[in-house]
């Protein structure tokens, strides 16, 4: 029954999506050293991450289950349809939201009283609790999904060497750009929706062409930032190869949806995402690897 119950909660807040951000948030601690990360740093980023995103995705079905109650798409979603219950759900948040704080502790690598990750966690959760109020008030909510999503790099390079660094900072709006972007192409199917209900997303301020415009703008930006970093960090080959594919996949997943043709919304949303946090990943490490070993 417990375990049946941790299916049911695991199900609603999408748990295998952490890997649209989690390779992010490796590909910060990777490039911060420009080495392997020790085991500890690895599994404490690990779970960092996996307590900051619980909290957000049960934090965000909390806040709008009964937005989600009256959309055919979600009506179906564990809390409108009472298979899970509110105080259930909140006890979830906040045992996420002390493993994200015991992650933040541990990633200490310079014994400091009070870590720096410590310090920086209470603006990750105001942006992570933000979020799911400002498609109430502001078309810019795509954004903030972005930055909550964003911090998790700029937190890994603090979590492995204790400080932040401009290239830390680029590689958070590299993330920033990406998740905005295809936050929009997702809302496009809520259009009708969101107009309705007074929803304050891009599709449902500006119209469907104007979105997915803005959307590719964004993915433009995403590789520019990725170019940037590249640039600052002295990457080789294989980090370029990896910057070319994704651009690749960003081109590939704006032709699959139109205006007028959202049939393959949930493949570009999904696939595509998840296939360029890891190839990018991927790539960055056979960089660092290649550059491990020409050093010696």
């Amino acid at each position: 029954m417990a375990f049946a119950r941790v299916r049911n909660f695991a199900e609603m807040i999408k748990f295998e999506h952490t890997v649209f951000a989690l390779p992010f948030a490796y590909m910060g601690a990777f490039l911060a050293k420009r080495d392997f990360p020790t085991g500890h740093e690895l599994i404490w980023i690990t779970l960092a991450m996996v307590g900051a995103r619980t909290a957000a995705m049960a934090l965000n079905r909390l806040i709008d289950r009964h937005i989600d109650a009256r959309n055919p798409r979600t009506a179906d979603r564990h809390l409108p349809r009472g298979i899970l219950s509110v105080a259930e759900v909140w006890v979830y948040v906040v045992l996420s939201w002390g493993l994200l704080l015991v992650s933040a502790w541990q990633l200490n690598p310079h014994n400091l009283e009070v870590p720096l990750t410590v310090k920086l966690m209470p603006i990750a959760v105001f942006v992570l609790t933000l979020y799911s109020y400002t498609k109430r008030f502001t078309w810019m909510c795509h954004l903030i999904l972005g930055l909550s999503l964003g911090l998790a790099p700029v937190g890994s390079w603090v979590g492995v060497t204790g400080g932040v660094q401009l290239p830390a900072i680029i590689l958070g709006f590299v993330v920033i750009a990406w998740v905005a972007g295809f936050d929009i192409i997702y809302a496009c199917q809520d259009y009708e929706f969101d107009r309705k209900e007074g929803i304050h997303s891009i599709p449902a301020v500006f119209g469907l062409g104007k979105a997915l415009v803005f959307s590719g703008l964004l993915h433009v930006l995403t590789v520019l930032f990725l170019i940037l970093d590249g640039i600052l960090l002295g990457m080789g080959y294989f980090y370029w190869i990896g910057v070319i594919l994704a651009a690749g996949i960003l081109i590939y997943e704006h032709s699959m949806v139109t205006p007028t043709d959202l049939s393959k919304l949930d493949a570009a949303f999904f696939n595509m995402n998840g296939i360029l946090s890891l190839m990018l990943f991927v790539f960055t490490l056979a960089d660092i690897v290649l550059g491990i070993r020409i050093s010696l």
